[in-house]
């Protein structure tokens, strides 16, 4: 085997080709670029999949966190609770309305904010609370929203990476009081390009939303406030309401890969992700563990195997937040993990070859 690529978005696309082609060429013909029926369709679809009131549709993930920031009030001043192991969106987003993103560490095996650690980050400042459901597995949202409603917190659910992961059997991005959706085209739903959403229950934080993303306006040219260009083009909306039909089946695909994964790496040395009860892991990302991540993923690349570190350097160390003098104390699950996390090939069409293929070499590399 010469080749097994960290995701092959080209793979997917040639399932679905006749309908994408034509999802693109019907948005061509009625040049509806910005708005228009396509948004509207998938916006609705979306909401009826998650099962929740409102679906806004914006340009990206990132946008999609600050929208909803602002939505809530929060701005200049207060502060917001953030895992310590994230992309970078989530705490610059903070930043971004005027806040200050205050971090908090991790669970060693999942990954996600330390419920247990949360309350103790608490301040008089303290507004809201944005859980990451990173690499597919779900945050502890039982205990987040009880540490919500206590303290009379806002929570964000930062679901770009775990699309349609559940906790007993209820979808993720419906749990908080709002969630935030990337459309990456890496992601398990992903767009030819940048796309976004948010999604919540509550009318008046969708309407505000909605208005931010779309220049402040409630119809056109009544700006009641002022907000910013963030708006979902028909192209994208039409490319992922196609997709959205799939992503089920494509979720099922994925958690057997990893399933077999796990079967295949059993026995070799290497810490495996693991899974709450009754959560329901997507598995965006399929993350080993090792203390000679830089050797075995040269390794891994020399045997034509694409791998990746989602990610290198936990936030509160990455060199933007370097006036906080953050120390690996600080944060010694997210220091420890940072050193040792390797996603390996993971994506939907993945076949038992390639798989089978990238396990025989993690294991004849250690």
């Amino acid at each position: 085997m010469n080749k097994v690529p960290f995701v092959d978005l080209y793979a997917q696309y040639l399932t679905i080709k006749n309908d994408i082609d034509d999802a693109i060429a019907s948005t061509i013909k009625s040049s509806s670029y910005i708005g228009g029926d396509a948004v509207k369709k998938f916006e609705n679809a979306f909401a009826e999949y998650l099962g929740i009131d409102h679906v806004m549709s914006c340009a990206n993930g990132t946008d999609s966190l600050e929208i909803l920031l602002q939505s809530f009030g929060i701005g200049k001043g207060d502060e917001v609770i953030v895992p310590a192991h994230s992309w970078i969106s989530t705490s610059e987003s903070v930043t971004a309305v005027g806040a200050s993103p205050v971090f908090v560490d991790t669970e060693e095996d999942y990954f996600t904010i330390d419920a247990a650690l949360i309350e103790k980050a608490i301040t008089s400042k303290t507004k809201a609370i944005i859980p990451v459901h990173i690499y597919g597995h779900p945050a502890d949202m039982e205990a987040i929203m009880q540490i919500a409603d206590k303290y009379k917190l806002v929570v964000i659910e930062d679901c770009a990476q775990a699309h349609g992961a559940t906790i007993n059997g209820k979808k993720i991005g419906t749990i908080g009081h709002a969630s935030s959706f990337s459309f990456y085209p890496g992601k398990n739903l992903g767009a030819y390009g940048d796309a976004g959403a948010m999604a919540t229950n509550n009318a008046a934080i969708a309407e505000k939303a909605r208005m931010i993303a779309n220049h402040g306006q409630k119809g056109k040219h009544n700006h009641i406030i002022e907000g910013r260009n963030s708006r979902l083009d028909g192209l994208q909306a039409a490319i992922l309401s196609v997709k959205l039909k799939h992503l089920q089946k494509w979720t099922e695909q994925r958690i057997a890969n990893a399933s077999s994964y796990s079967s295949l790496l059993n026995a070799v040395n290497v810490d495996l992700p693991k899974t709450k009860d009754n959560y329901a892991h997507v598995f965006h990302l399929y993350v080993i563990k090792h203390d000679n991540r830089d050797a075995l993923q040269q390794k891994l690349k020399d045997a034509g195997i694409e791998t990746a570190i989602h990610y290198p350097v936990a936030l509160p160390f990455l060199p933007c937040y370097s006036e906080s003098n953050y120390k690996p104390t600080d944060f010694p699950v997210s220091y420890k993990n940072q050193s040792r996390i390797l996603s390996i090939p993971m994506f939907a069409e993945l076949t038992k070859e390639q798989m089978t293929y990238v396990a025989e070499q993690i294991a004849a590399s250690l």
